[in-house]
């Protein structure tokens, strides 16, 4: 294996020097950069990460857990963070929860052997978080994704879940429906229980009371939503909208619909929290809150390696940002 003496002697330099050009600790003369530069690609040296980062206690890596980085909006946090990362050079490492505790928990743990510099974690469903306070509380910089819990010392960043559902209730309302459902997926994960709370507050705003039986919970997986669906639009109290939490329990109801052959919006209006890429583009065309989710990716990245660069100040900080409302055609609005 090519060592760093070899390229030193390849070069015409110290080994010293080689190492400034390596790792940037120093400048270098431009002329025996290039002579360095040269000598790297002619020997074909390979820098020992390992033993670099145990000489610098640092691994220039970070891990981040999301509960399934396939579904579209944790796709975009994934693509933010990465984006982020990759920009400070840093390699990320990737993990999925399944929305499993243990599994979560099994994560913190393999990405922390590992000496990640920092983690982001969005909390697994009824997760205790206990193992990512203990890699915390160690010396390990964490930032919370997504899912907000009460301000703590790890720093958290997601959007407003609850005004947004809010007004989108309060829309359908507006065009007279008096029983609107929800489709509220797990309200054990603290997004669902927020765009809960948001649908509530609609219909205070409205001086109207919801009716519990038209608000489906469980997994908020589509195939169990469908289920759900299915008896509550098959049913004679038949909700005249329904505004689902997520794009799972979209899928779901909207799967119900079609097989009741339920048009949608002449039958039943629909809106959906998160919705689907390029929603603009269904027919009906889907109103649909739109999270900034690549921004909340980010914005994660960039608290993490704030924490990672030293800055200790002040209990953790919480950032929430803006979605915006698309309203289209199935909720029964004109074209956007």
């Amino acid at each position: 294996m090519t060592t760093i003496v070899d390229v030193a002697q390849l070069a015409g330099v110290s080994t010293s020097t080689v190492s400034h050009v390596v790792n940037g600790t120093r400048p270098v003369a431009d002329k025996t950069r290039e002579r360095v530069l040269k000598a790297i690609e002619q020997s074909g040296y390979r820098q020992d990460t390992l033993a670099r980062s145990l000489r610098r206690s640092r691994t220039d890596s970070v891990g981040l857990i999301v509960s399934d980085a396939g579904q579209p909006t944790f796709a975009d946090m994934v693509r933010g963070v990465e984006h982020e990362a990759a920009r400070a050079g840093y390699t990320l490492l990737l993990a999925h929860s399944g929305e499993d505790p243990a599994h979560e928990a099994r994560s913190v743990r393999a990405l922390a052997a590992r000496r990640v510099d920092g983690l982001i974690v969005a909390p697994a469903a009824r997760s205790t978080g206990a193992e990512t306070e203990a890699v915390r509380r160690g010396g390990t910089p964490v930032v919370i994704l997504d899912r907000l819990g009460a301000p703590g010392a790890a720093d958290q960043v997601g959007v407003d879940n609850t005004t947004p559902m809010r007004e989108v209730v309060e829309h359908l309302l507006a065009h007279g429906h008096r029983t609107v459902a929800l489709a509220a997926g797990d309200l054990a994960v603290p997004t669902m229980a927020e765009r809960h709370r948001g649908y509530m507050q609609a219909f205070g705003t409205a001086h109207a009371a919801p009716d519990p039986e038209l608000v489906i919970t469980g997994s908020g997986l589509a195939a169990e939503t469908r289920a759900l669906a299915l008896r509550m639009l098959g049913s004679a109290r038949r909700p005249e909208a329904v505004a689902c939490a997520s794009t799972e329990t979209a899928v779901g109801v909207m799967e119900a619909a079609a097989a009741l052959g339920l048009r949608i919006p002449q039958d039943l209006k629909l809106a959906a929290f998160d919705g689907f890429p390029q929603s603009g583009l269904f027919e009906p065309r889907v109103t649909t809150v739109v999270q900034p989710a690549f921004d909340v990716g980010t914005t994660a990245m960039a608290l993490l390696l704030r924490r990672v660069n030293g800055d200790t100040r002040g209990e953790g900080e919480v950032v929430r940002l803006e979605p915006r409302v698309v309203y289209r055609t199935s909720c029964g609005c004109g074209p956007a």
